[in-house]
């Protein structure tokens, strides 16, 4: 059992941080013993846990008992963990002294972590306030010189390993269903569906543009075959064959995302309004935002993508500053599904601080609009799906992999084999961390001009050779709201009554430093709905006084089931 002493300002995202590192924890009550304590607060109690881990850039009431001493105060900065680099975006302080501790971050030549080790006790001091960075990391998001650093995972991951080293064990619910090394999420923003729609405006000069010089420019640069210029220039000398209707026209992108993931689901962010740019939009050119066309436009498409098992959601426009629009975006797009609610991702990635609370009172379920348009990486500095801070129930799944951040020369202006690399990063972030990983792929992306089809059936292809879960945004979000749903009880080892099965399973993984198999962890998988097997498991690791036990209520009624 973990306890923690925060300050008082720090108690929603101590909450949000535990339902990342899902594992026993509460806040600090003196008449209880912690096998780990984390204390960010500057007063601090006598504690006799095996792990401590101190925290925060001021001096604390325990530093002059380990002889340390704050040093020089820097706002952020980048830290060596002794393998992974990642930043910091509060307030920082460099420690010296603690003439027993060695050094377990580095800040330049300085140390911004030391660690102390005696018989059967540990304790971590770090120069800066794990909680503040997660507060940063959930509310403002990383800059995009950082988008790359899963930070927030890599501070789970720093403690799990603090909590192993200090040979305590523990029971934690992966972010992974089990069986699987992470999950994918395959989603598409839904702008144009149809060249048709748009007659010498803005859009089809900007085609004809770039498919004809933009393309030849791309073939001198190496970024597209012969082939593919030619098949760019066949489309323009095509159009009026398009418009006159004798020929396919080459924006439908329905069809063709349907082939490439067959038997996958999706989730589409359709547009609910036509003609509507939006109020409040700064950035320049916010005319063309507005789109020719909208839901109602789709009948037959709709009711085919639901019948492939694919989900709908809104693709917002003035949802993200509006309450009563929102509801209304929201309305149109359920009057199709049939559902009560619904998921949604802002056109233009539009969002303020105000953004999660003002979705949430407008009925919406999930948002995932947390991620870049420059650059793909971690916004939020996770590839879990989080609670906004200044949310009660709606869920933000992060977005990583955007096709126009990859290939847009305004933005990152890969080639394929320079986004594959990129790509790959994110593929074995997921594979170490787990979560989800979320792709983004444009309506127009697997046509010409941009001929960014190839690549991204390639990606799919190579993600369903891996050992991953693919679900829509819904049923993501769906499954992370049912490991949120796991409370953990002291010394619960008694059975409740069965539960709606959770699909997939969870992962429920038992670390132990001291396993008589070698292995510092076993996982165990759990439906929620039977657990004998897993109670007979714990008990062979644990001794009974420390099982720390699970329920996962059904609904909102008391029905439960406990490990």
């Amino acid at each position: 059992m973990i306890g923690v002493v925060a300050k008082k300002n720090q108690t929603r995202v101590v909450e949000e941080f535990f339902e990342l590192f899902k594992t026993p924890w509460e806040f600090y009550r003196p008449e209880r013993n912690y096998d780990v304590v984390i204390a960010s607060a500057d007063e601090i109690p006598e504690v006799a846990a095996k792990l401590l881990v101190l925290c925060g850039p001021d001096r604390k009431s325990l530093d002059a008992r380990l002889e340390i001493s704050p040093g020089s105060r820097h706002q952020g900065g980048t830290l060596l963990d002794g393998k992974n680099s990642f930043p910091v975006y509060r307030e920082l302080s460099t420690l010296s002294g603690g003439n027993n501790a060695t050094g377990c971050i580095k800040f330049g030549s300085e140390k911004a972590g030391l660690i102390f080790q005696s018989t059967g006790s540990t304790v971590v001091r770090l120069g800066y306030d794990l909680f503040d960075e997660v507060e940063f990391l959930l509310t403002t998001g990383q800059p995009v010189e950082n988008a790359a650093t899963p930070t927030l995972d890599l501070h789970i991951e720093m403690l799990r390993q603090w909590i192993l080293r200090a040979e305590v064990a523990f029971v934690e619910v992966s972010p992974t269903p089990a069986q699987y090394r992470f999950i994918a999420c395959l989603t598409h923003d839904i702008d144009f569906i149809a060249i048709r729609n748009h007659f010498f405006d803005h859009s089809m000069l900007g085609f004809v543009y770039r498919a004809t010089v933009g393309n030849l420019r791309s073939l001198l640069r190496g970024k597209i075959s012969f082939g593919r210029l030619c098949k760019g220039w066949f489309a323009v000398l095509s159009l009026p064959f398009v418009y006159a209707g004798w020929a396919k026209d080459f924006w439908e992108p329905f069809e063709w995302y349907l082939q490439v993931e067959k038997d996958l689901p999706a989730t589409y962010f359709l547009i609910p309004f036509k003609r509507r740019a939006g109020e409040k939009v700064a950035s320049a050119g916010a005319s063309r935002r507005a789109t020719a066309y909208d839901v109602s436009d789709l009948g037959k498409q709709t009711a085919n993508l639901l019948k492939h098992g694919c989900e709908l959601g809104v693709h917002g426009i003035d949802s993200w500053h509006s309450v009563e629009k929102g509801s209304a975006e929201m309305a149109v797009i359920t009057s199709v599904t049939g559902k009560s609610s619904s998921g949604i991702r802002m056109h233009w990635l539009l969002n303020d601080s105000r953004t999660p609370a003002v979705l949430e009172q407008a009925g919406y379920t999930y948002d995932s609009t947390v991620g870049y348009n420059e650059t793909v990486g971690y916004r939020a500095g996770t590839s879990q799906v989080f609670r906004p801070l200044s949310a009660q129930t709606l869920l933000e799944l992060p977005m990583h992999i955007q096709d126009g951040a990859l290939f847009y020369p305004q933005r990152l202006d890969l080639t394929e084999p320079e986004a594959e690399k990129r790509c790959q990063v994110l593929i074995d972030n997921a594979n170490t961390f787990g979560g989800v990983l979320t792709l983004l792929w444009h309506d127009r992306s697997h046509g010409p001009e941009r001929f960014w089809g190839e690549f991204y059936a390639g990606m799919v292809q190579n993600l369903k050779s891996a050992n991953v879960w693919f679900a829509s945004a819904g049923q993501v979000v769906h499954w992370f709201q049912k490991r949120r749903d796991v409370q953990f009880e002291k010394n619960g080892t008694s059975l409740g009554r069965h539960v709606e099965p959770i699909s997939p399973p969870l992962n429920i993984r038992v670390h132990h430093p001291r396993n008589i198999s070698g292995a510092s962890h076993i996982d165990l998988s759990w439906d929620g709905t039977s657990n004998h097997e897993l109670e007979r498991s714990l008990k062979a690791v644990f001794e009974p006084s420390v099982i720390a036990a699970a329920s996962v209520p059904v609904t909102n009624t008391e029905a439960h089931s406990t490990l």
